[in-house]
């Protein structure tokens, strides 16, 4: 057994970890640097990562070039707050933003992660109705596989009996959370639903083409063109939520642009500044905007997180966002899909295995039953990989830099911990 460091030592019994009964859970392995899709350990061992250290690290970890970009930065100005001031990273990265972004989505509020996104989101659309005279839209539609962050209005929109917010049931407000219109049958449901109760609806909201923490739930485009007719349809908001599928990881830059479907609001995190700092974004359409153009005070949005455009972490997503201007990304993505394809195909016939898929860069290996996330880390880490399966899910979200021989360290690893 390797040698425990003595920071790790001397910080467990105090640092409480995410997701983690830490009366029971094995200790975590520690990571001396990052490198590629590389975790290189203080034991030296270096392990493949098959999450992009939570599906952020696009480009792979410790990337040259965002890392210059925000010790460039860190020389100039570390933060600089948006309260009357401006610095040009946040300004240059949201008009960059603007211009990336489809349709009209013109206008960017930052924040530090994902769930204060959703918030952000969510508040913008319950406030858009209040400024245009409107009383009684206070509740959401989301759907059941769901999940948009660990936030208390966040969790009100995850999947009430599959996530993991369950606990606060009863506790949190009510919202309506419904199956997806993946079909004629649930299409005519959801529209029935609207049409009894958009009155109290203030705004739809959806992960496009891949439902991630919920299971890594996949559905076809159709799903989103059916929503944004309903929405429209009956007057209400569509937000999507792309902090996990923005930026590459299904092979559209955001997955909405691939489905030919604008929102009128997109959250965005995650892969934002390529695995480096925390930022996040909630980019509303001009419609939304002009509800908040006022001379009236009261209808400006009052809501301003303290390090909201962080100089540094808006540097390393103007660094990120250079990256993906050449497009590289997209056969880079592909290769991956076809590699996962191929490498975790044969875990069809593992026993207790009930689904093998691939979207982009996604694969995913859903069992029957819930998995030990502790004792498949473990062995995974012993094959060479850094796997941390959730609920019922082994899955795979690699870096796209991963090369085909990391890549079959992860698949061969999932080959070898399902089939036995």
């Amino acid at each position: 057994m390797a040698e425990i460091p003595d920071w790790l030592a001397k910080g467990a019994p105090h640092l409480w970890r995410p997701y983690t009964q830490m009366k029971t859970a094995p200790p975590p392995l520690p990571v001396a640097r990052t490198e590629g899709a590389r975790l290189i350990l203080e034991d030296g061992r270096q392990l493949v990562d098959g999450l992009a250290n939570w599906w952020t690290a696009c480009h792979g970890h410790n990337h040259p070039h965002i890392r210059a970009a925000v010790e460039a930065q860190l020389a100039k100005a570390p933060h600089v707050m948006l309260g009357g001031l401006a610095h040009e990273p946040a300004y240059r990265l949201a008009a960059r933003l603007a211009a990336l972004s489809p349709g009209e989505l013109d206008h960017v509020f930052f924040a530090e992660s994902g769930s204060v996104a959703v918030e952000i989101a969510m508040k913008m659309a319950l406030q858009f109705w209040i400024n245009r005279g409107v009383r009684g839209r206070t509740r959401f539609l989301s759907f059941l596989g769901g999940y948009h962050g660990d936030t208390l209005a966040a969790m009100t929109v995850c999947d009430p009996e599959e996530g993991m917010h369950g606990l606060f049931a009863g506790v949190l407000p009510a919202q309506h959370v419904l199956p997806l219109p993946i079909d004629a049958a649930s299409d005519a449901a959801l529209d029935a639903f609207l049409a009894a109760h958009a009155a109290e609806v203030a705004a739809i909201l959806v992960e496009p083409r891949v439902q991630g923490a919920g299971g890594m739930l996949f559905h076809d485009d159709e799903v989103l063109r059916r929503l944004r007719r309903l929405a429209d349809a009956h007057d209400v908001l569509l937000i999507f939520d792309e902090i996990f599928t923005g930026f590459g990881r299904t092979g559209d830059l955001f997955a909405c642009q691939g489905a030919g479907v604008v929102p009128d609001i997109m959250t965005l995190s995650k892969a934002l500044t390529g695995g480096t700092l925390p930022l996040s974004a909630a980019v509303a359409s001009r419609r939304v905007f002009e509800a908040f153009w006022s001379d009236d005070p009261a209808a400006a949005l009052m809501h301003g997180p303290t390090y909201m455009g962080n100089p540094l972490a808006c540097a390393a997503a103007n660094a990120s966002l250079d990256l993906f201007e050449d497009g590289g990304w997209r056969g880079e993505v592909a290769r991956i899909a076809a590699g996962l394809a191929e490498g975790l195909a044969p875990c069809r016939q593992g026993a207790g295995v009930v689904d093998v898929r691939v979207k982009g860069a996604i694969g995913v290996v859903e069992m029957d039953g819930p998995v030990a996330v502790g004792e498949l880390c473990r062995r995974f880490a012993e094959l060479g990989a850094w796997i941390r399966p959730m609920g019922k899910v082994i899955y795979l979200t690699p870096p796209f830099v991963i090369d085909d021989q990391e890549l079959e360290t992860l698949t061969r690893a999932v080959r070898t911990v399902v089939l036995g």
